[in-house]
């Protein structure tokens, strides 16, 4: 008799015990689902999201522009400079893929950015007076892109994100040398309108990079 009530009992044990487990298991699976377990370096937020899609516009800006002023003054830097441009698209596009963020890209010189609409406007306008215009105009844009960049760096804890704004801030400072390379051989000289004129300088002092 008390052999049968011990079997009883352990029978009850091992229940209860099974049924602890599969509940605190359940608790795990929704906690991952959840991204309460993930490594936060990992986790995009919706603040993320939305540098992602904003950059992606301001990247379509810059090439859009050089395309732009490239059809009007056909000038090496806008040629060449225009494909790295749209490298940078492709880069935060597979990114929007990756983590299936919906997004749109919208034909040439338009954008839902209002901002950059307006700033592609008036770009558009100042860059056919001059190719001086379009030289100081296609600084200005990789001075925007440097400063951009740096601020979204600054916020995010994502490291994909991170690394790949990281890359496309060394490309938007090889192009700004450029640009001002171009400036100065026409006699003229660039004022930051971004960056501060300490980063200025020092991306101007420095030589090419290598951003892969």
């Amino acid at each position: 008799m008390k052999k049968l009530k011990f079997i009883q009992i352990k029978t009850f044990l091992l229940i209860a015990l099974s049924f602890t487990f599969l509940f605190s298991c359940d608790d795990s699976d929704d906690d991952i689902k959840k991204g309460k377990n993930q490594d936060s370096s990992q986790i995009l937020t919706e603040s993320d999201t939305a540098a992602l899609l904003f950059m992606l516009e301001e990247e379509q800006l810059a090439r859009d522009t050089y395309i732009y002023l490239n059809d009007l003054w056909s000038i090496n830097q806008f040629a060449n400079i225009q494909n790295s441009e749209q490298s940078h698209m492709n880069a935060i596009e597979n990114q929007l893929i990756i983590n299936n963020i919906e997004y749109t890209i919208l034909p040439h010189g338009e954008f839902e950015n209002q901002d950059l609409q307006e700033l592609y406007n008036q770009f558009e306008t100042d860059g056919a007076v001059s190719s001086a215009n379009a030289f100081q105009i296609g600084a200005t844009i990789e001075d925007l892109d440097i400063v951009d960049l740096q601020d979204y760096i600054d916020s995010t804890l994502n490291t994909t994100l991170i690394s790949i704004f990281r890359k496309l801030q060394c490309g938007s400072r090889n192009h700004l040398r450029s640009f001002v390379t171009g400036i100065e051989n026409i006699g003229e000289t660039y004022t930051p309108q971004f960056l501060t004129q300490t980063d200025f300088d020092t991306i101007i002092a420095g030589t090419q990079e290598s951003c892969n």
